[in-house]
């Protein structure tokens, strides 16, 4: 495992050659741009927060400002879907390089968390435009918390990693995994903190969700943004969780490889 992990920082260079092509093609027919980075996560926090805030008045369902709990959340959630979605097909969209090139394998997969990362990092500048709009109006005010950000990015990044590593060779060794994927993030995405908080949830679930990695890295992220935001509690689950996947994608990814080639 340590052979394949250093095989692939050896070639980071071709990896940040293969990120920088897919951003290109992704925005090359593309109006917009970068716009659509972060205009998704933009007018879904605004749409969720007219329904939790006008309609249904849900009362303290997180912390205030709700638009910037909102933003901060879907933000990284949109990281996290874009990857799963995208790795989860890494190798079956690259069948022909896959096969005709001596580099890592795992680097098709690693390619699709960075490329998704680099846009979560250029969406960050929307999410500091709001922070500073809520600190000049006096509802909002940082925390020293707000040093432990990179490590949420960091441990996401691990998470996602991880996942990428199971889910692609399964996925071409089983072509409905895709399909599956897909109905599981849309389950995921309310058993994860990034409408609510944890608070607003009665004991029993609370204790599932805590099992959610992506609550803790959601607590890294909002630390420096609400008080009392970060549970090191959380944030251990989620290392725990992320670092065993991550792990347990590298085995699994090794041991299928050869399968997988036969079968692309």
């Amino acid at each position: 495992m340590i052979k394949r992990i250093a095989a692939v920082w050896r070639r980071r260079t071709v990896l940040g050659t293969l990120v920088e092509r897919d951003l290109r093609v992704r925005y090359s027919n593309s109006v917009l741009g970068y716009v659509w980075t972060v205009l998704d996560p933009l007018l879904m926090a605004t749409v969720y927060f007219l329904v939790f805030t006008f309609i249904f008045k849900a009362g303290r369902v997180a912390d205030k400002p709700y638009f910037l709990y909102l933003l901060s959340g879907l933000l990284a959630w949109q990281w996290f879907t874009a990857s799963v979605n995208d790795t989860t097909k890494s190798l079956i969209q690259e069948a022909r390089l896959v096969r005709s090139t001596n580099l890592p394998r795992e680097i098709w997969v690693i390619r699709c968390v960075v490329g998704k990362g680099v846009e979560f990092v250029l969406s960050l500048p929307v999410l500091v435009g709001f922070v500073l709009y809520y600190l000049a109006r006096g509802r909002a005010e940082l925390d020293w918390e707000l040093v432990f950000f990179p490590l949420g990015m960091l441990l996401q990044f691990v998470l996602l990693v991880g996942l990428g590593l199971l889910l692609a060779p399964v996925t071409v060794l089983a072509t409905d995994v895709d399909r599956v994927v897909r109905i599981v993030l849309r389950f995921l995405f309310y058993l994860t903190p990034v409408l609510y908080g944890t608070h607003a949830v009665p004991g029993a679930l609370r204790t599932v969700l805590v099992l959610n990695p992506l609550n803790g890295i959601l607590s890294l992220y909002r630390g420096g943004l609400f008080a009392r935001q970060v549970s090191w509690v959380d944030v251990g689950i989620s290392v725990a969780i992320s670092v065993t996947l991550c792990v347990a994608g590298l085995v699994a990814f090794a041991r299928l490889e050869r399968s997988v080639l036969k079968e692309i």
